[in-house]
């Protein structure tokens, strides 16, 4: 902007694009807060079990029921990696915070790190076995797996818009 002496009785010229009566507005993503996260991830949570289940009824009627428990067992897998994901988020913010990370707290990060990758490893063997199981659409899985990135995809998104 360009500088004036008030006592020239000259207004200054706005440059392109700027507004001097109104302040800038702060975007949604620079206030976001743990709370803000946490939020996030439940409305995710919620969004892909009603989306999970609604995807996996249509399934089983138009394609039979081992389709459905493929889509059915990944979109429970991504709502379990949702709510993993959301509990080493909260712990590594409390422990960047300087606090202690809730129930569990006792635990070290390294505990926490062990057991979300345990868990990991968990979801891997219930693909595989229901891959070998079910022996429906291995496609119907993918999509059940892809549910979580959707949803989040989703939100970061509404975040965004504002």
């Amino acid at each position: 902007m360009k500088e004036v002496n008030p006592d020239s009785g000259q207004t200054p010229i706005p440059q392109h694009g700027s507004n001097q009566s109104q302040p800038i507005p702060s975007h949604p993503i620079l206030d976001f807060s743990d709370a803000d996260l946490a939020a996030l991830l439940r409305r995710v949570v919620r969004g892909t079990a009603a989306l999970g289940a609604v995807v996996a009824l249509i399934l089983w009627l138009a394609m039979g029921w081992r389709t459905a428990a493929l889509f059915a067992v990944g979109a429970a897998i991504s709502i379990g990696s949702i709510y993993e994901w959301g509990r080493l988020f909260r712990h590594i913010a409390a422990r960047m915070d300087g606090q202690k990370s809730g129930r569990g707290s006792g635990f070290g990060t390294v505990t926490v790190v062990g057991l979300f990758l345990l868990r990991l490893v968990i979801f891997a063997v219930v693909i595989y076995g229901s891959l070998k199981c079910f022996h429906g659409s291995p496609i119907a899985l993918l999509c059940g797996l892809g549910l979580a990135l959707a949803g989040l995809v989703w939100e970061a998104l509404r975040v965004l818009r504002g």
